[in-house]
C-alpha cells in the first residue's frame, strides 16, 4: 500500500515561507489536555499494574495532571506570553470544565483530540468514525465556543478516512503527521497538516527515553537553534508537546519555565498557535 495522503516534496525545493513580521520561526505549545477511563489500560508509567482494576499507580499519576500539573503549566505559559494550542480529549469539557474556562480566559486554541485518549479510532466503520468524529467536535464547539479548526487523533492514531470526514465537518489541518517543518497541503482539498513533534514530546524524553530536566531544557535549546539557523531563508515551525502529568510535575517545571524563556527570549520568534500557523500558511502559500 502506497500513501496516498500526500506527496513527497522535499523542502529544498519549496518556495520560501514567510512568517508575520519576517520572523524566522513559527513556535507553538501543543498542551495535551486529556481524560481518561477509570479501569481501562491507558498512558502508563508502569505497565506491570496497567491491567489492574483499579490501578492507583497509573491513574493517580495521569489524574495528577488536570488536578496540579495544568495549572503549573498554565503559569509558566503566561509568564512568557504563550498562548496553548490545547490538544482537548471531549470528554474533558465534562470532567474538568474548570480548566476549559481557564483556556477561554486565555484565549487559547483548540484542538479537538478524539473523546479520550483510553480509546484509538483504529478499527471504527466509516459510519461510526463519522458519527464519533461529529459528536466530538460538536462538544467542543458547545464547550467553547468556537468550532476546532484542527485535530490530533489520540496517540496521534488516524483512519485511512481521517482527513476526509474531518474536512466535511469544517476542519482544516491535522497534527498527526510528524514529516516536516513546514505546513504542507494533503491530498484531501481543503486540509492541510501542521507540524507537531513526537521527538521533541515530554512524555517520549521523560517516560521511554528517562531523560531529566537538564537534558529536556538542553534538547528544546538544541531544536530552537538549528531550525533558527535552518530558516534563515524560509520559515519554519517548532512545536513544543506537553502533558501536564508529566512536565508539570514539581521537579520539572523549572527546566519548561527556562526552555519557555530561552525561546522567547530570541528576536524573530512568532509566539503562535497552530490555528494561526495553518491560517496564514493557507492564506499565503499558493
Amino acid at each position: 500500500m502506497e500513501n496516498e495522503l500526500y506527496d513527497y516534496d522535499p523542502i529544498v525545493d519549496r518556495q520560501p515561507l514567510h512568517w508575520p513580521g519576517d520572523a524566522r520561526v513559527a513556535f507553538y505549545v501543543g498542551l495535551n489536555v486529556e481524560h481518561f477511563l477509570f479501569g481501562r489500560p491507558s498512558t502508563s508509567l508502569n505497565e506491570a499494574t496497567s491491567a489492574l482494576v483499579p490501578d492507583p499507580l497509573n491513574h493517580g499519576w495521569r489524574d495528577y495532571g488536570a488536578r496540579v500539573g495544568f495549572w503549573r503549566v498554565m503559569e509558566s505559559l503566561d509568564r512568557h506570553g504563550i498562548r496553548a494550542s490545547v490538544l482537548l480529549n471531549s470528554s474533558v469539557c465534562d470532567h474538568y470544565p474548570q480548566i476549559v474556562q481557564a483556556g477561554l480566559a486565555r484565549d487559547w486554541a483548540w484542538v479537538a483530540h478524539g473523546r479520550t485518549n483510553s480509546v484509538l479510532p483504529a478499527g471504527m466503520s466509516e459510519d461510526e468514525e463519522r458519527a464519533e468524529l461529529t459528536s466530538i467536535v460538536a462538544t467542543i464547539e458547545q464547550a467553547t465556543s468556537r468550532r476546532p479548526r484542527g485535530w490530533m487523533g489520540p496517540a496521534l492514531n488516524e483512519t485511512l478516512r481521517t482527513p476526509a470526514l474531518l474536512a466535511e465537518l469544517g476542519l482544516s489541518y491535522v497534527l498527526d503527521w510528524t514529516c516536516d517543518d513546514q505546513p504542507f497541503r494533503l491530498n484531501v482539498p481543503g486540509m492541510l497538516s501542521v507540524p507537531y513533534t513526537v521527538e521533541l514530546n515530554d512524555l517520549g524524553l521523560f517516560t521511554m527515553h528517562g531523560m531529566t530536566g537538564p537534558d529536556f531544557l538542553q534538547l528544546v535549546k538544541d531544536q530552537f537553534d538549528q531550525l533558527y539557523a535552518d530558516s534563515a531563508t524560509s520559515g519554519r515551525v517548532m512545536a513544543l508537546a506537553l502533558h501536564p502529568f508529566v512536565i508539570g510535575q514539581a521537579f520539572r517545571t523549572k527546566y519548561l519555565d527556562q526552555a519557555l524563556a530561552y525561546i522567547a527570549g530570541h528576536p524573530g520568534v512568532w509566539l503562535t498557535t497552530s490555528d494561526d500557523i495553518a491560517d496564514h500558511y493557507a492564506s499565503t502559500m499558493p
